[in-house]
């Protein structure tokens, strides 16, 4: 199956609006113009997370290339999905290797043995959906609950542009236009350019920056020199992993919150596109798991399916499998090129924010989403009790220690969703 079932759709129907399934493809032309905009939709945060680890970025790019074609693959091309650095490995890294947090990562091999654990226990799991079926995860994670755990995912996030991506009155005002901008071509566009929203609104909001700052001196220029100084083409700083109990003991649960995640994804899509994708469920978390233990493997961070990439679907209706691999051959491309790093580099902090918060903002819609196509009904105390502390512990980074290992703000909001579900699904016996 795969890239020989996609089907050309004309040109009529994109100019009616209509929704590329996860087996059509546009135009190759068209395709790999999407497949750019869901690079730069992955890049800002595929790009934090090791650097917050103490990881080489250009490493992070490069598996998260290897792995979204990785997915691809596994999964025979019928689930959309982008694989990039995932958050929820941050703070067990920093705890297993007692990172600074400037510069590279002295213990990076051992924080590498511990997401190739993890991603050994996440295939793992894979395994016994393929062969069990997806019942079990769904009687623990229903609709209720995934829609929470995919709605905190993109509110946990909010803080990042908000907090630390506006150094100033006049950034926190660029940030403005950039959302403003992307919305604008949402709104008041037709066609691709409409399709494309987040890499136009990006490119307006960056030249509007450009002429305030380089022109008329308002805030700090643009910069282009370290693009004419950066070389074409270099290899990125592979690392090898060093397994120790204690790391993978730490690491390995993170697993738990990346089958939420990606069970919230597709049921996203799904939702999105009215195919039922649960039949890969399996399948796609080994896919995501195998990408893991290759990035883990290579140097790079553990691997999530991406909820920036949901997001950009979610606004251009657009899910062909297709875009995700030229988005992946993309970044493997990427990965080996200083020159493109130096390029997003230049893009100024505050647009940045700008674009992460439309597409954190629409990550937290499409949990939303889930929970009205899925009628859930919050008349029901349990769902409404379930929604409501879940959304508060994810957005107010709720965090709890159990010696060491600390659980953050997404992953107390996952464990919370589904045992607070449990418990409260536990009805009384009714009365004679």
């Amino acid at each position: 199956m795969g890239m020989l079932d996609w089907t050309e759709k004309s040109s009529a129907v994109l100019q009616q609006g209509g929704v590329i399934g996860p087996d059509e493809r546009l135009p190759w032309p068209q395709t790999a113009v999407m497949g750019v905009q869901h690079v730069i939709a992955m890049f800002g945060a595929t790009v934090l997370a090791p650097i917050l680890m103490g990881f080489d970025p250009n490493i992070a790019i490069l598996m998260s290339g290897v792995g979204t074609l990785i997915f691809f693959l596994i999964t025979g091309g019928k689930v959309p999905s982008y694989l990039g650095s995932s958050f929820a490995f941050i703070g067990v890294v920093i705890a297993a290797t007692a990172y600074a947090g400037k510069g590279p990562n002295p213990n990076i091999g051992v924080a590498l043995g511990g997401i190739i654990a993890c991603g050994v226990l996440y295939t793992l799991i894979g395994a016994i959906v393929q062969a069990a079926g997806t019942g079990w995860i769904e009687r623990f994670m229903p609709p209720v609950v995934t829609g929470a755990v995919v709605a905190v995912i993109g509110l946990n996030l909010a803080g990042i542009p908000i907090k630390n991506m506006a150094a100033s009155n006049f950034d926190s005002w660029m940030q403005v236009v950039t959302f403003v901008s992307v919305a604008l071509v949402a709104v008041m566009t037709r066609g691709m350019v409409q399709r494309l929203l987040i890499l136009v609104g990006l490119i307006v909001a960056t030249l509007i920056y450009a002429a305030l700052t380089n022109g008329m001196g308002l805030g700090k220029p643009v910069d282009l020199s370290p693009i004419a100084n950066a070389a074409w083409f270099g290899l990125p700083g592979f690392a090898a992993p060093v397994f120790s109990a204690n790391a993978m003991l730490l690491i390995a649960p993170v697993a738990i919150i990346l089958v939420a995640e990606n069970l919230g994804h597709i049921k996203a899509v799904t939702a999105m596109t009215g195919k039922n994708l649960d039949q890969y469920m399996g399948r796609a978390f080994i896919g995501d798991g195998v990408a893991t233990m290759v990035s883990g493997a290579a140097g790079g961070t553990g691997v999530t399916t991406y909820a920036e990439n949901i997001g950009v679907m979610a606004a251009t209706k657009i899910y062909s499998t297709a875009v995700f691999v030229v988005a992946g051959l993309i970044a493997v491309v990427l990965g080996f090129s200083p020159k493109f790093g130096a390029l997003i580099q230049v893009i100024p902090l505050p647009v940045m924010g700008g674009v992460s918060i439309v597409v954190f903002g629409l990550i937290a819609v499409a949990g939303a989403k889930i929970w009205v196509d899925n009628k859930v009904d919050f008349s029901d105390n349990k769902n409404l009790l379930v929604a409501a502390i879940t959304l508060v512990l994810g957005t107010g980074d709720f965090t709890l220690k159990f010696g060491q290992f600390a659980l953050g703000g997404i992953g107390t909001a996952t464990f919370g969703a589904i045992l607070l579900y449990a418990l409260l699904n536990r009805r009384p016996a009714a009365k004679a």
